[in-house]
């Protein structure tokens, strides 16, 4: 199972680290054509969002391969999942509904891997 938990950790990391990256590096005029939805918020609030996805990318292999703090690990990738969650909600809203099952199927993997990398850092594991 570790080997299985590290592959969905580099993934989700590899994807949250261009998506933040994007959202943190571009204008909001330039994301347009790539993500019609940051028409609906701030400037701000599309860097927040960037900054939150590239930090819980970090979060998502240093605290465990390092190990230090350990523990935030499956915090981050908790983290992510509800940024994905509330992804899904802007794009069903947007009736943008094959965006939102994508949002769906990454939020399953990064709380999947929450929920492992919970679980073996448990001592009964």
């Amino acid at each position: 199972m570790p080997v299985v938990l590290w592959v969905a950790q580099a993934l989700l990391a590899v994807l949250f680290t261009a998506a933040g990256a994007m959202k943190l590096v571009m204008s909001p005029d330039a994301m347009v054509p790539l993500m019609p939805w940051v028409v609906d918020f701030r400037p701000a609030t599309i860097k927040a969002i960037g900054a939150l996805e590239v930090l819980g990318a970090v979060g998502l292999i240093l605290p465990r391969a390092t190990n230090i703090a350990p523990a935030l690990t499956p915090a981050a990738a908790a983290g992510l999942a509800v940024i994905m969650a509330g992804g899904a909600v802007v794009h069903a809203t947007r009736g943008e509904y094959p965006h939102g099952i994508g949002n769906i199927t990454v939020f399953v993997v990064a709380a999947l891997t929450a929920w492992g990398t919970l679980r073996a850092l448990s001592p009964s594991s």
